[in-house]
């Protein structure tokens, strides 16, 4: 069932979904790339920061684990088995998704946008590369039996409207200078 697809992958991808919004409530301290440059433009900029990245992660991950204490109960009452999260998938969603995020960064700065400037499509879907892959090389089991072609269409088709969604209450919040 359609329904049923839908919530198993939102659960799945909820460990990646938070990271970077709470790295940018933690923002700021020392850029990732320390000021460092290559071809006149910065590597990643200063919205990249090792704090933000920290946080990010360990945000996903403490996630992960309450899921995974809820799982049972949240699946019953929803009629769907909903999968938990072994620690190496717990850390390969949330720090591929801020992986994924910085290689957008670099990406970014390698065609001439500035931070913020729009990147349709790899905006709204770097994370979810980032965690896919960091996640199969970590904890592949876990990985092939979760995502599923099914699961995988659904994340890709979701994510984007989540992730526009999600940019404009940020930005009607104040805490984004954009709004998508």
């Amino acid at each position: 069932m359609l329904v049923d697809l839908v919530a198993v992958a939102f659960w799945t991808m909820l460990p990646a979904y938070v990271p970077n919004n709470a790295a940018v409530l933690a923002g700021g301290g020392a850029p990732i790339d320390g000021g460092r440059t290559m071809g006149g433009r910065r590597l990643l900029g200063d919205g990249k920061t090792w704090r933000g990245t920290a946080v990010g992660t360990a945000v996903g991950v403490v996630l992960a684990l309450a899921l995974n204490a809820v799982a049972a109960e949240v699946g019953s009452a929803a009629g769907v088995d909903l999968p938990t999260f072994p620690l190496a998938a717990a850390f390969g969603l949330a720090f591929g998704a801020m992986l994924g995020d910085v290689a957008a960064s670099f990406l970014k700065r390698r065609t001439g946008r500035e931070r913020g400037a729009a990147f349709p499509v790899v905006d709204q879907l770097d994370f979810v590369a980032g965690a896919l892959v960091c996640t199969a090389i970590l904890d592949y089991g876990w990985f092939a039996e979760t995502f599923t072609l099914p699961v995988i269409a659904v994340v890709v088709v979701l994510t984007p409207v989540l992730h526009v969604l999600t940019n404009a209450v940020a930005y009607l919040l104040g805490l984004k200078d954009e709004p998508y």
